[in-house]
């Protein structure tokens, strides 16, 4: 049987393909948050680069909680149809272990939700999505500004919390963001300080979308501890 042959170029042009949909996400740095109080809990750090035309930003950073996660998947599943949506860790109250080791544990499952999301066409698709890695906007703003009731679209607000730096405060205090395209700064100037409103003004309680901000999941409350 003969050899197939490839045109001169190919091979680095499917290289060149396979680049611009390269992206690397990171769930790290777990913190515990209002550590002391009743409403304690734990957020993780993402940290997102890529060089997909379908993220606006190339690189960001944010932090997130796991009721949060619960949340987008609930969303993109919503969304999705007939698409399986990955599973997310469980929120099990009887972990055999330590804290630690539970919110190591987490950690890992969350970062392969992650990696399994961000790789999936069809989930790439849903704005609240991209909201959720690349702005730090709360739950009901992301809903308020997919719904157009803010006063920025889903890009802009992207792009505004690219500009502000505040992801990048996070990740490495003394490196700037970096952002598609030239200058943005120019070309978005319009949107106000980064220290402006975010893309609400006024926004519903959590209540509204079916994540009621209880207390069940404090870490002052030795049998749910570990599930934050």
């Amino acid at each position: 049987m003969a050899p197939r042959c490839f045109p001169l170029g190919s091979g680095s042009r499917m290289l060149e393909n396979r680049e611009e949909e390269l992206t690397t996400v990171r769930v790290q740095d777990p913190r515990v948050q209002n550590e002391g109080s009743w409403n304690s809990y734990v957020d993780y750090k993402i940290f997102l680069h890529t060089n997909s035309k379908a993220f606006t930003a190339k690189t960001s950073c944010v932090r997130r909680r796991y009721r949060e996660f619960v949340w987008l998947r609930r969303q993109l599943q919503r969304n999705a149809g007939l698409v399986p949506v990955p599973e997310l860790p469980g929120k099990s109250t009887f972990f055999v272990g330590s804290t630690d080791e539970f919110i190591e544990k987490r950690r890992q499952g969350l970062q392969q939700f992650l990696e399994k999301v961000v790789q999936n066409v069809v989930l790439l698709s849903d704005s609240r999505l991209h909201l959720f890695l690349q702005s730090q906007l709360s739950v009901p703003e992301i809903e308020a500004c997919v719904q157009g009731q803010g006063s920025l679209t889903v890009t802009e607000a992207i792009l505004h919390y690219a500009m502000s730096n505040c992801g990048w405060v996070q990740e490495e205090e003394s490196r700037p963001a970096l952002l598609l395209g030239g200058d943005l700064q120019g070309s978005y100037a319009g949107l106000g300080s980064p220290q402006g409103p975010s893309c609400l003004e006024t926004f519903p309680h959590w209540s509204d979308f079916g994540m009621e901000d209880s207390h069940s999941d404090s870490l002052d409350a030795p049998a749910e501890r570990e599930t934050q």
